[in-house]
C-alpha cells in the first residue's frame, strides 16, 4: 500500500511541476505567476479540487510521443470565491507554451459542461501561444468545441476571461464570446494575427503592445473591459467583481448586508447640476452617492467614456448602472458608447440584474464618420437592448434628454418601470437654440427676436413637466432623494413579472 501511495504522490508532484522548474523560473522572470499560483490567489484557500491532473496529449507526430507532461498545459477544476462555487481552467505556459491540444480542449470542455449542469460560473485564465501546431486540425477542432460551449453557456452562466499572457489566433474567439475580459498591463495581449504577419501582409510595423495589449483593447477597441496592473491585481479584483454576479440565470445575485441607510439623503446632489446648460459635471459623483457605501465596479472606464457602465449595490442587492457622462463629448451617444452599453444591458437582463439608468444626453453624435460607420444600426443596438429587457428598470433624467436619445435611454416608452426626472431635466426634441432656428427660420436675421423665441421655447420645454403631464415621467424628484427613491422602487419591483412573446431568439441589429 505504501508503494502505491508513494507512486500517487510522485505523479501528483510531477503534474504540479508542469513544464519543469526552469520554465517556471522563466515565467516568474516575466513578472507572471504560474497557472497554479494564479488559482491559489483567485480561489478561497484550500477550496480548489482539480480534475484531469494526469491527462496527457495523444499526438505521435513530430516526435511528440516522447514529450508528454501530465495535465497537458491546462489546470482545470472547481473551487469557491468567498464561499460560492466556480469552475476554472488555468492555462500553463510552462507546458508547450500553453498551446491548445485536443486533450487540453477536452479538459476545458469538461469543466464547462459540468458548470452548465450545476449552474455555476466559469473563469478562464488564458496564457497560451495558440493552437498546438503539431496536432494540426485536431487542435483547431478542440477550439471549435470550446467555442460551441461558450455559445451554449452564454446567458446561462456568467463567463469571465482573464488574459494573463499571450492569446493569439483562434484562441481570441473564446474570450471574445465570454461576458467579461480582464487583461494585465504590459504582460498580456490579444490579436488575430501577430506583428510579424501584419508586417508581411500590410507592411505595418507594430509592437505586440500597440497591436493588442491591455491598454489598446481597453481604450481603443473595447474588446477588453479592464486593464489590471499585474497578475495579483487582476486576480484579487476578479474576486471582488465575482461577488456582484449570480451563479447562473436561475439564481439571484448575492446579497451583501450593508449599514448604509437606504433612506439616506444626499443634499450635495441638489447642487450637482451647474447653472449653465453647457457646463459639464461628473456623473460618477451621482453614481457613488446612490450606491451602497459608494462602491462602484466600473467596466470599460477607458473606452467610450461618454457612457458609464458597471455594477453597484442598493440595499445590499446588485444593480447594473448605465449613465451618460457629460464630462466626455457632453454625454452624447455615438457608435462606441451604444455598443458598450447595449452589451451590458443585455448581460444584466440575461441574469436578472435590475438596471438603473442616469440620463443626461444631448442626442446622437452627428457627422459623416458616424453615419458611414453605421451609427443607425449601432444606436439601434442600445434601443433594442433596453426594449427587450424585462428586468426592473429605473431611469433618472438629471438634465438633457433630447431627441431619439431620450427614447433610447430606458424611456417609459421602452417599458421603463419607474421614470424619474430632476427639476433640472430638459426633455425635448432638441436644444432650444436649434429648435428656434428651425421653427422660426424667417427670423434668423433678427437676433433680438431669436433671443425672445429661445427664452419662450426654454420656458415651455426646458423642464420635465410637459413629459410629466403626459405620464412619460412618473415623478419629478428632488436630487437629494435619488437614493431613497431608487431603493424604494427596487424594493417594489423585486416581484416584477414580465415576459416577451415566445421566439426562438431575437434578431438584434448586429
Amino acid at each position: 500500500m505504501q508503494k502505491v501511495l508513494a507512486e500517487l504522490e510522485r505523479r501528483r508532484e510531477a503534474a504540479k511541476l508542469g513544464g519543469g522548474q526552469v520554465r517556471i523560473d522563466a515565467q516568474h522572470a516575466k513578472g507572471r505567476l504560474t497557472a497554479r499560483e494564479r488559482l491559489d490567489i483567485l480561489l478561497d484557500p484550500g477550496s480548489f479540487e482539480e480534475l484531469d491532473m494526469y491527462v496527457e496529449h495523444n499526438c505521435v507526430d513530430f516526435g511528440m510521443a516522447e514529450q508528454t507532461f501530465p495535465g497537458d498545459g491546462v489546470v482545470t477544476g472547481s473551487g469557491t470565491i468567498n464561499g460560492r462555487l466556480v469552475y476554472v481552467f488555468s492555462q500553463d505556459f510552462t507546458v508547450f507554451g500553453g498551446s491548445l491540444s485536443e486533450r487540453h480542449a477536452q479538459k476545458i470542455c469538461k469543466v464547462m459542461d459540468t458548470a452548465m449542469k450545476v449552474g455555476a460560473p466559469v473563469i478562464g485564465l488564458n496564457d497560451s501561444g495558440g493552437a498546438r501546431i503539431q496536432e494540426g486540425v485536431a487542435s483547431l477542432g478542440g477550439y471549435a468545441e470550446v467555442f460551441q460551449r461558450n455559445v451554449l453557456a452564454s446567458g446561462v452562466i456568467p463567463q469571465i476571461s482573464l488574459i494573463m499572457g499571450p492569446c493569439a489566433g483562434g484562441a481570441v474567439y473564446s474570450p471574445a464570446m465570454t461576458d467579461f475580459i480582464f487583461m494585465v498591463k504590459d504582460s498580456s495581449y490579444m490579436f488575430v494575427t501577430g506583428p510579424d504577419v501584419v508586417k508581411t501582409v500590410t507592411n505595418e510595423v507594430v509592437t505586440q503592445e500597440e497591436l493588442g495589449g491591455a491598454v489598446t483593447h481597453t481604450s481603443k477597441s473595447g474588446v477588453a473591459d479592464v486593464a489590471m496592473e499585474d497578475d495579483v491585481d487582476a486576480l484579487l479584483r476578479t474576486r471582488t467583481f465575482f461577488d456582484f454576479l449570480p451563479l447562473s440565470n436561475r439564481q439571484p445575485a448575492p446579497f451583501r448586508p450593508t449599514e448604509d441607510e437606504p433612506e439616506r439623503l444626499e443634499p450635495s446632489l441638489d447642487t450637482l447640476i451647474p447653472d449653465s446648460a453647457n457646463k459639464p459635471y461628473d456623473m460618477h459623483e451621482l453614481i457613488r452617492k446612490v450606491a451602497d457605501e459608494g462602491e462602484f465596479f466600473e467596466l470599460q472606464p477607458n473606452h467610450a467614456g461618454n457612457i458609464i457602465i458597471g455594477f453597484a449595490r442598493v440595499e445590499g442587492y446588485t444593480v447594473g448602472i448605465v449613465a451618460n457622462q457629460p464630462m466626455v463629448l457632453a454625454g452624447v451617444l455615438d457608435i462606441n458608447s451604444s455598443k458598450k452599453a447595449a452589451r451590458f444591458v443585455r448581460f444584466c437582463d440575461a441574469f436578472n440584474i435590475p438596471i438603473i439608468t442616469f440620463v443626461d444626453v444631448p442626442g446622437f453624435l452627428p457627422g459623416t464618420a458616424q453615419e458611414h460607420n453605421g451609427i443607425i444600426k449601432h444606436g439601434a443596438k442600445l434601443l433594442f437592448a433596453y426594449a427587450e429587457a424585462t428586468v426592473p428598470k429605473i431611469t433618472v433624467i438629471t438634465r438633457k434628454a433630447y431627441g431619439g436619445a431620450y427614447d433610447v435611454m430606458a424611456s417609459k416608452h421602452l417599458r421603463g418601470d419607474l421614470n424619474y426626472a430632476w427639476p433640472t431635466a430638459e426633455i425635448a426634441v432638441m436644444g432650444a437654440k436649434g429648435a428656434v432656428e428651425i421653427i422660426f427660420r424667417k427670423d434668423i436675421g433678427d437676433p433680438e427676436k431669436i433671443a425672445d423665441r429661445t427664452r419662450e421655447y426654454e420656458a415651455r420645454f426646458a423642464n420635465p413637466f410637459v413629459a410629466a403631464s403626459k405620464g412619460f415621467i412618473d415623478e419629478v424628484i428632488m436630487p437629494h432623494s435619488t437614493r431613497r427613491r431608487i431603493a424604494i422602487g427596487l424594493r417594489k419591483l423585486r416581484t416584477k413579472s414580465l415576459e416577451n412573446p415566445w421566439k426562438k431568439h431575437d434578431n438584434i441589429p448586429l
